[in-house]
């Protein structure tokens, strides 16, 4: 009889002692679901890239050159200092930009692509201008990482935002 309690208690403990373990492999039990993608992601990027995007657009309305210059990376401020106020900077005293809106946002292959149209007066002539900004994470942060004529024929997916 010895035997057989010893044995019973043996497979008592082993029973007692598998369930707990084959919960924490995920076999039995509620154990938490493996957490699953988020979209987050994707949603701060175009989120980031508008903001960044509106703000310097919103600097450019109002010619304020170190409100532009704070939305670019670090490594265009050299060549932002030397052309801003140039005869073709964004930022010349010449031009009047009388509205500047956000007409589509999508990822591309250096970071976000936000594609602009730009009004502008300079005397008595006029122009609309596509231009396309290159949004990038730099660290913790987002910052504009290029700047380049847009493709005018380009339909917008989005309603254009208005910068003022």
């Amino acid at each position: 009889m010895g035997v057989t309690y010893r044995r019973l208690a043996g497979v008592a403990a082993a029973l007692a002692i598998l369930p707990p373990a084959l919960a924490g492999c995920g076999l039995v039990g509620d154990a938490e679901e493996p957490a699953k993608p988020d979209q987050a992601p994707a949603e701060e990027a175009s989120a980031k890239s508008r903001e960044r995007v509106q703000a310097y657009l919103d600097a450019m309305v109002a010619k304020d050159v170190a409100a532009g210059r704070s939305q670019l990376c670090a490594p265009l401020h050299e060549a932002f200092d030397g052309a801003a106020t140039g005869p073709n900077g964004d930022f010349a005293d010449h031009f009047e930009v009388s509205q500047a809106a956000i007409t589509d946002i999508r990822p591309g292959p250096r970071g976000q692509e936000v594609d602009v149209s730009v009004s502008v007066a300079a005397g008595t002539r006029k122009a609309t201008r596509s231009l396309v900004f290159t949004v990038t994470r730099d660290g913790a942060d987002w910052c504009i990482a290029g700047e380049a004529p847009g493709d005018p024929s380009a339909a917008p997916s989005a309603a254009p935002t208005p910068a003022s």
